[in-house]
């Protein structure tokens, strides 16, 4: 999919984030999709990066909010030597590690302003990653370039057509590559959005597949969320040719305080915030 043209930039709230007028359910398709997440992540970037920079780190590979760590889930296996492509990488802190850690690696992102941050940091830290702005539903590599694909939240929860990234990831992996994706949980869907398990009260139907929607005052989508339940999920990974060897549901790391949007240690305690998808090519 080639990228729409750059909306005009969004106006911010208070917190530094894209100011939302409304919000609504309904069908969203690829290409509205793309634009207005390309956008808000253009305009959320400094504030998200001041909010959450100090615990993705500048060269850490950080799955999810529970505090999940590759360097001690090893779910990539061994790197050294191997191509690897990062699919939402944000500012790249996951893609610094893994290059650290031997891998050749190319990080991918929807947003200009995560990958300018991503940039600089790779100066700072003085480890140099190719960077890529390209949509997840239409990856710029060769068929069979890389030997392990893997996105911390990046990218899939944001797509309309995810059978069709998966495809992608298919069409790019090696034979016997290996993919790792972290994604909302879908459990996450019908509670609201809030730390406090207090809160933990149904408010929306897990089956509803409908849109989460933020519009500006002018009625312009500005953020989109897609819902699937883990059966989807199971069914995305399979119809795309690739095999699911384990789905990871991350206890809260003990000792961890970081609260992260709705993630926090006392929910977390409770109820799964996060799912990991195992595959690989065969």
């Amino acid at each position: 999919m080639t990228l729409p043209p750059h909306p005009s930039p969004l106006p911010l709230a208070g917190d530094g984030y894209p100011a939302a007028g409304g919000v609504a359910r309904r069908p969203v398709g690829g290409a509205e999709s793309v634009r207005a997440n390309r956008a808000w992540w253009d305009a959320a970037a400094p504030a998200y990066l001041d909010e959450h920079g100090s615990d993705l780190g500048d060269a850490d590979f950080l799955w999810c909010p529970e505090g999940l760590r590759e360097a001690d889930a090893r779910l990539l296996g061994d790197v050294a030597g191997r191509r690897v492509l990062e699919i939402g990488c944000g500012s790249a802190p996951c893609a610094r590690w893994l290059r650290t850690a031997g891998a050749d690696v190319v990080a991918l992102d929807l947003s200009g302003g995560m990958l300018a941050r991503a940039a600089e940091l790779n100066r700072a830290t003085g480890i140099a990653v190719p960077l890529l702005q390209a949509d997840a539903g239409a990856l710029p590599l060769a068929d069979a370039s890389v030997d392990v694909a893997c996105s911390a939240f990046g990218g899939l929860p944001f797509v309309a057509d995810v059978e069709g990234a998966l495809r992608e990831v298919t069409r790019v992996l090696r034979p016997g590559g290996r993919f790792v994706a972290s994604v909302n949980h879908p459990m996450r869907w019908p509670f609201p959005d809030s730390p406090d398990p207090e809160d933990l009260r149904i408010v929306s139907s897990y089956f509803d597949r409908t849109p989460y929607v933020e519009t500006d005052d002018a009625g312009r989508t500005v953020y989109v969320e897609h819902h699937r339940t883990v059966g989807d999920w199971v069914r995305a990974v399979v119809g795309a040719g690739l095999v699911l060897e384990d789905l990871v549901e991350p206890k809260w790391t003990p000792g961890r305080t970081e609260n992260w949007g709705q993630w926090s240690p006392e929910r977390g305690a409770l109820v799964p915030g996060t799912l990991v998808l195992v595959c690989r090519r065969p």
